[in-house]
């Protein structure tokens, strides 16, 4: 594949050694097709001689004046020829694969605009570019920046992700963009030009994305330590100018018109706050005593505030055009852009004074209200959090995770047995008495299982709330599987119980998961023969998907890497050379181990290293009862000898963070149940990780998965109690290794469809434009209801019903039905008095 051509831009001034420096990194980079502009803006003395001795690779764009950053850059791209321009600062490296990860990005989705590089200080430790904010008064800034990398969460710098801007210090945009949009803006000189330059991306339509694998090292600031000092006051003033110059620029008329007079407000008192200024020197109200006409003394930081709200007006003329241009062009709202903010309402100064004004300023012109607050979500679920999750949790923590990036999001539990793992959210465990506070803070509630009924609320003082039900999980056809061993009427009223609960649900609902295409249409039935399907909301949505999607289970963006010991290390009788087929859920009474463990006691006489992994055996949630069916699974693997030779039962759970571990060490993933109606409808969730892992399938037929890992050839299917035919099927996949390559292969590409990100997008979109139901909306009403039937029609039609009911019964017929005319009257009588 021919790859194209990148032009890398760095900028010189005054800071030769760290220039060659980066230079000569550039020119042992390993990217095939790269082009290195180095610009010199008008240094003193000799560094562009220098430069071009020490990096005889790279072209050397000597100006005739310092340009500043955004001018310099300006002007390698004028001499630049590849299609792809990188920007890198002087004082930064790249890591191994900065830019071929930055193009295959780009060449992946042709809507992203630039890649923002991941940023780490020289050594590697220290944060510098994850993530980007946007403060409502224009002030960009990063997130995490200065912290450990150890510190930050893994989500936020270990996935990519859409970001408003990347840092100028390494980035990378398609070079027909960068000139569509003019470059970067040169009256900002430096700071905040990259912001600006995402801003307006985005404004037009273009993705910014952070790729994490875009790797590169930066010596933060160190060209501004050449030229100028912390307490000159001269990079504040062009901090302070450039964030009004860029809000200016990119924000509606609207917001404009909110933000702009509150902005320079905050400015002046970010000015005399910084500077210790006493504000009230000049106040008469302090007391008239002689006239003082001596200079009052300015520190440079209160200066360089109010010399840049001066040198904004003096920009005004020219930035109004820009701004028109910016405007007529944008294709993207503000709402659009603000989860790309992250935080707007953040102050971004520690200050006393100035914080007291933010929240004066804020409250005044109605800030809140014009960037929107990030739309809050809340995910209920019954299932325990822990390091050992079930599906139920294990799903829920993924919506909440996915959520999160876009909206403010609280995952609460309702099991008794919460102790989660760090998050990019908060993840709390509530009562049912304790369900009120959260869900009153939300705008959105996603809910699983049997939460609506600990949730009355939702039914009445709550019931205008946008409410998600989570469909995946078909608890009533499981019941009929695990409660067969309850006395009949319990079991019946279980059933009832739970098909109780699940019409609530369904009756509630203002937009509803299920796990397949399969569930789509059980669901699609049940909610028919609820009334949910009226006229109304069919013509809203013929599809009904604006009601009802398909959300599978999920599977992790990143490739499973190895943390520790697995199942090699963990259980006595595995050896390296062993082939292992690992079953990697629960077993609950809807599967089928027991042919399993029958057929691998078959394969054990011709192959006797093959081993079975059960990963787990007792649920991590206390309150699932133990099923009969695990027991059985071990008695028959006793009964036969298989125990500790070829079967291995792991009591416990893994942690969901430590299964890659296991998963890793396994050649093959199994799961089989028996023929009925739950496996008609069910999503087995953790085949998913053999899918995530690598691992050729065995499956029984008859579920979604079966039909999935036939049609795309991930394994073998097979029949239901068929023991010789499990036994075939393992043993292939164990031991061709042609085969099994051939389905590992088909499997990375598959999985690719079942990463959270992807299965969510329609909860993620649902959410970002949530609406209730079509038919739950408040004051709805008939456009066109018949007109009543009055005077001679009126007999008539009464005429020909009293025919038709002495022809279909006679006179008792006739009877029946008149009494019940009378009293329906009556009752509507009633009603009315």
């Amino acid at each position: 594949m021919v790859q194209p051509l990148v032009s890398v831009i760095v900028v010189n001034y005054r800071g030769a050694d760290d220039t060659i420096t980066c230079l000569r990194a550039l020119a042992e980079h390993d990217y095939p097709r790269l082009e290195v502009v180095c610009v010199d803006n008008a240094s003193p003395g000799d560094d562009a001689a220098r430069i071009r001795a020490a990096a005889p690779g790279a072209r050397v764009i000597e100006s005739d004046r310092n340009l500043g950053f955004a001018g310099g850059c300006n002007l390698g791209a004028k001499h630049a020829e590849g299609t792809v321009l990188a920007f890198l600062n002087n004082d930064a490296r790249p890591g191994a694969r900065w830019v071929e990860a930055a193009v295959a990005t780009l060449r992946d989705d042709p809507a992203v605009g630039a890649v923002a590089s991941k940023v780490l200080d020289w050594e590697g430790t220290g944060t510098d570019f994850v993530d980007g904010g946007l403060t409502w008064f224009g002030m960009g800034y990063k997130r995490h920046a200065g912290t450990p990398i150890a510190d930050v969460p893994e989500g936020e710098h270990e996935s990519a992700k859409d970001v408003l801007f990347a840092t100028g210090s390494a980035m990378f945009v398609r070079a027909s963009v960068f000139a569509e949009l003019g470059g970067f803006d040169e009256r900002f000189f430096m700071f905040y030009e990259d912001v600006d330059l995402g801003w307006r991306l985005n404004l037009r339509g273009w993705r910014v994305r952070y790729v994490p694998e875009s790797l590169a090292y930066h010596r933060h600031h160190a060209t501004m330590s050449e030229v100028d000092t912390p307490d000159s006051g001269r990079e504040t003033f062009l901090l302070e100018r450039n964030a009004l110059c860029a809000l200016y620029k990119n924000l509606s008329d609207e917001t404009l018109a909110k933000a702009l007079p509150a902005a320079l407000a905050l400015s002046v008192r970010r000015a005399t706050a910084r500077g210790e200024l006493d504000p009230t020197q000049l106040d008469l109200e302090r007391g008239a005593g002689p006239a003082e006409t001596d200079p009052v003394p300015v520190p440079r930081s209160t200066l360089a505030g109010v010399l840049a709200v001066d040198q904004f007006v003096e920009l005004l003329p020219s930035l109004a055009q820009a701004r028109e241009e910016e405007q007529a062009a944008r294709v993207r709202t503000d709402a659009d852009l603000l989860p790309l903010l992250r935080n707007a309402l953040e102050p971004a100064y520690p200050l006393p004074r100035y914080l007291a004004a933010h929240d004066i300023l804020v409250s005044a012109f109605g800030i809140e209200q014009a960037f929107g607050k990030r739309r809050r979500v809340l995910v209920i679920t019954g299932d325990a959090i822990t390091e050992r999750m079930a599906g139920p949790a294990i799903r829920a923590w993924n919506i909440a995770e996915v959520l999160s990036g876009e909206h403010e999001v609280r995952l609460v539990t309702v099991n008794p047995l919460a102790d989660p793992p760090p998050a990019p959210f908060q993840v709390s465990a509530a009562r049912r008495r304790d369900l009120s506070e959260p869900i009153a803070w939300a705008d959105i509630v996603i809910l699983q299982g049997h939460v609506l009924e600990l949730a009355p609320a939702l039914k009445k003082e709550y019931a205008h709330k946008i409410v998600v039900c989570d469909l995946y999980d078909p608890m009533h056809l499981e019941l009929l599987e695990q409660g067969k061993d309850a006395p009949d009427d319990k079991r019946a009223a279980d059933l009832a119980g739970v098909t109780k609960v699940l019409d609530a649900q369904l009756e509630r609902g203002d937009f509803f998961l299920c796990a397949s295409q399969r569930q789509r249409h059980f669901w699609l039935g049940h909610l028919a023969a609820l009334g949910r399907l009226t006229p109304r909301l069919y013509d809203a949505d013929p599809t009904t998907r604006s009601l009802l999607s398909v959300v599978p289970f999920g599977l992790s963006p990143k490739p499973p890497r190895r943390t520790g010991p697995g199942l090699r290390a963990n259980l006595d009788g595995i050896a390296e050379t062993d082939h292992v087929v690992l079953w990697a859920g629960g077993v609950y009474s809807w599967f089928d181990p027991l042919t399993l463990v029958r057929a691998i006691e078959r394969l054990s006489t011709r192959r006797a290293d093959v081993r079975l992994v059960f990963l787990g055996m007792r649920h991590p949630n206390p309150e699932v009862a133990e099923m009969d069916i695990g027991a059985r699974t071990i008695r028959l693997a006793d009964s036969l000898g298989l125990t500790g030779k070829h079967v291995f039962f792991n009591e416990q759970w893994v942690p969901y963070d430590e299964r890659q571990n296991w998963l890793l060490d396994a050649d093959c993933g199994v799961t089989t149940h028996f023929e009925h109606v739950e496996t008609t409808f069910a999503f087995r969730t953790r085949v998913l990780d053999y899918l995530w892992s690598g691992l050729p399938i065995v499956t029984t037929d008859g579920d979604a998965f079966a039909d999935l890992v036939r049609q795309e050839r991930l394994g073998v299917v097979v029949p239901a109690e068929d023991t010789e035919a499990l036994a075939d099927a393992l043993e292939r996949c164990l031991y061709d290794t042609e085969f099994a390559q051939a389905c590992r292969e088909r499997i990375e590409r598959v999985a690719q469809r079942y990463t959270w990100p992807v299965v969510l997008e329609p909860l993620v979109e649902f959410c970002r434009d949530p609406r209730p139901a079509a038919d739950r909306l408040p004051g709805a009403a008939d456009l066109a209801p018949a007109e009543p039937v009055r005077g001679r029609e009126l007999v008539r039609r009464d005429l020909a019903l009293v025919k038709e009911y002495l022809a279909e019964g006679g006179p008792v017929e006739l009877a029946r039905r008149a009494g019940g005319r009378v009293r329906k009257l009556a009752k509507r009588g009633l009603r009315r008095g």
